[in-house]
């Protein structure tokens, strides 16, 4: 039988691959494959690569920041007034009086930031008003008496100390410097939820808006320029850390608006006092004890006209009338109340408004200076010291 040139071809090419695969077998057995390395590294450790891919910048915040946030729990006694069962009995009305005093202990709680390390505490100061005793709850469950170093009424600030040594601590952001839209993180304790787990709970939103403004309410206090976010803030966040995405503290959670007038639930309006007004206050306290004001700045008073003193039973208008007076401002402490008329401030005669203005301008009281004030009230002078 002859074989054509394209046969011989065929069958020359079919053996020759027949053997390359046999070489190749040999040489490269079942179960010892190579594997190129980029290929073998991505397929080490899947599971760490989904965790490292959860990790960003707000969970790195949270993990700067929760350290140092407290839970704050208080014991407040209140006074209530009751009314006398034999108030309106014709015989024993006369002994007793027509309203019994009774004092209530309260619990109330709220959230705070740590910030030094021997134990330096920040939260509102509605928190701890009329507290009798504190207990702060660290993460971790550690728990310690705190005492009040001090406090401001009108900016909603105070300051508690813990004993104690090297405990974490917030870094202090820049509350002129925040953008709306940023991402902000809320922590703190809502409803009490810090103790369940001994730690802070954290909730997430952005800025809403900045400057708002809610002047001076009917409680006396003053919140301007507040940073507005979203974050879930509710009953209990009072005093806890607004941060930003790096980790810094922009602001500290003070009120909300809720849709409940009777528990405070968050609907996404929430507002913090801006981080750099805590930080003066805080200074203030921590160095002089109590926030230094002009004290000016915490009185209003009007001229004393004909109608005005025809009314307070003066002989002439002279003096001008107290119209409001800071609580705990020094005037306040002075025991000077609205309808009062100062005529005179150290010797000097007060005729009307400019003249209180040229003493404005004379007189800014340091610690330790005292003004000497003459006062018309119900019909008769008064002395006061204003220091």
């Amino acid at each position: 039988m002859k074989f054509s040139g394209k046969v011989f071809f065929g069958f020359f090419l079919g053996a020759t691959t027949v053997i390359l695969l046999m070489l190749f077998v040999i040489k490269f057995p079942a179960g010892e494959q190579t594997i190129p390395a980029g290929m073998a590294e991505a397929n080490a450790s899947p599971v760490a690569d989904v965790a490292e891919s959860r990790q960003n910048a707000i969970t790195r915040s949270v993990a700067l920041v929760s350290p140092a946030v407290v839970s704050i729990n208080v014991t407040e006694v209140h006074e209530y007034y009751r009314a006398n069962p034999w108030a309106n009995d014709p015989f024993w009305n006369h002994f007793f009086p027509q309203y019994d005093k009774i004092q209530r202990e309260v619990k109330a709680l709220g959230s705070g930031s740590l910030i030094s390390v021997d134990g330096h505490i920040v939260t509102n100061q509605h928190v701890i008003d009329s507290a009798v005793k504190i207990t702060v709850t660290l993460p971790g469950g550690a728990q310690y008496e705190a005492e009040i170093v001090g406090q401001d009424y009108k900016s909603d600030v105070a300051v508690l100390k813990i004993d104690g040594s090297n405990f974490s601590h917030i870094e202090f952001g820049n509350s002129d410097d925040v953008l709306i839209g940023e991402w902000v993180i809320a922590l703190g304790n809502p409803f009490g939820l810090f103790d369940t787990n001994a730690q802070p709970t954290v909730t997430v939103g952005v800025v809403s808006s900045l400057n708002q403004d809610f002047g001076r309410r009917e409680d006396e206090r003053f919140y301007e320029d507040m940073i507005q976010t979203d974050a879930a803030i509710n009953a209990g966040n009072s005093g806890g850390p607004l941060a930003n995405s790096s980790g810094q503290v922009i602001g500290m959670n003070a009120i909300i608006v809720s849709g409940s007038s009777d528990i405070g639930t968050s609907i996404g309006l929430g507002f913090a006092i801006p981080i750099n007004r805590v930080k003066a206050v805080v200074n203030d306290i921590l160095e002089h004890g109590s926030v230094q004001r002009d004290i000016w700045q915490s009185i209003q008073y009007n001229d004393v006209t004909p109608y005005i003193a025809y009314y307070l039973g003066m002989n002439k208008a002279i003096g001008v009338i107290v119209s409001d007076v800071d609580r705990d401002s020094p005037w306040d402490r002075a025991g000077l109340e609205p309808e009062d008329v100062i005529l005179e401030i150290n010797s000097v005669k007060i005729q009307n408004s400019k003249d209180m203005e040229r003493q404005k301008k004379k007189w800014n009281l340091k610690k330790g200076d005292v003004l000497q004030l003459k006062v018309f009230r119900n019909r008769r002078i008064y002395t006061a010291e204003v220091k």
